[in-house]
């Protein structure tokens, strides 16, 4: 496989458990580079990620000392990308969820259409919890709100590629976006920049504890982060809208 020198593979990873080495070495299969960012783990995910990266030039493992949440850990992992030279990043999790099979379709998107966000738009089955899913529908309803329905078919899942340039001047003026509120707030601050959505559809599997499966995801707590989220984007939404509803009558 030859190597991108415009489009990466970011993973940011906490305490993946044992589907982390398999989800990596599943990207590296349909990509090369694939960067991991070792988010504070402290499972012994970052050696084993370390001893992968020591065979592989392609794969390159990023560590930071602290958990800061999965914004954070891609907000370091685009800076260093720009920096390398890159312009674009598709972000998927490290716990196996993601299509690490939909790589090459969604990286050939970006690269048709290099000014768009590619976002995966989930195919759910039975694994995935009913919370979730519902969870799901109220965030698309207030993110189509917030971008007067511009085109986000979903906007929690984070299989996506992302033009790093204006994703990066979003999150560096905001010292939000750095946990939980990473996704949902991206793409609402990349369509208010005029990016527009490339929506593509992207399997997605909620596996067992016996399965291996990990989740950080915590019900009332990320749930008050997304809320107050939206709320908070409400006077920047009042701000634009005469902007939003000038692109929507063109």
């Amino acid at each position: 496989m030859t190597p991108s020198n415009t489009h990466l593979v970011l993973i940011p990873s906490y305490n993946p458990g044992r589907r982390g080495v398999g989800t990596v070495r599943a990207a590296r299969a349909h990509w090369a580079p694939v960067w991991v960012i070792v988010d504070g783990s402290t499972d012994g995910s970052g050696e084993a990620f370390a001893q992968l990266a020591r065979g592989d030039p392609q794969l390159r493992v990023l560590v930071r000392a602290r958990n800061g949440g999965k914004g954070a850990a891609l907000l370091e992992g685009l800076i260093e990308a720009q920096r390398a030279g890159f312009t674009h990043a598709l972000a998927m999790d490290c716990d196996g969820q993601h299509p690490a099979q939909c790589i090459g379709a969604f990286m050939a998107a970006s690269i048709a259409a290099p000014e768009a966000m590619i976002l995966g738009e989930p195919v759910f089955d039975a694994s995935a919890p009913r919370v979730r899913l519902r969870g799901h529908r109220i965030a698309n309803w207030c993110t189509n709100l917030e971008t007067l329905w511009a085109g986000i078919h979903d906007t929690l899942f984070g299989f996506r590629v992302y033009p790093i340039a204006p994703l990066l001047a979003s999150m560096r003026t905001s010292r939000w976006m750095r946990r939980f509120d990473f996704d949902p707030e991206a793409v609402v601050r990349l369509s208010w920049r005029g990016v527009p959505a490339v929506n593509l559809p992207a399997p997605v599997r909620y596996f067992t504890a016996e399965e291996g499966g990990v989740s950080h995801f915590n019900y009332w707590r990320d749930n008050v982060l997304l809320t107050s989220m939206y709320l908070r984007l409400v006077p920047a939404f009042l701000l634009r809208l005469p902007l939003l509803i000038a692109r929507r009558l063109v």
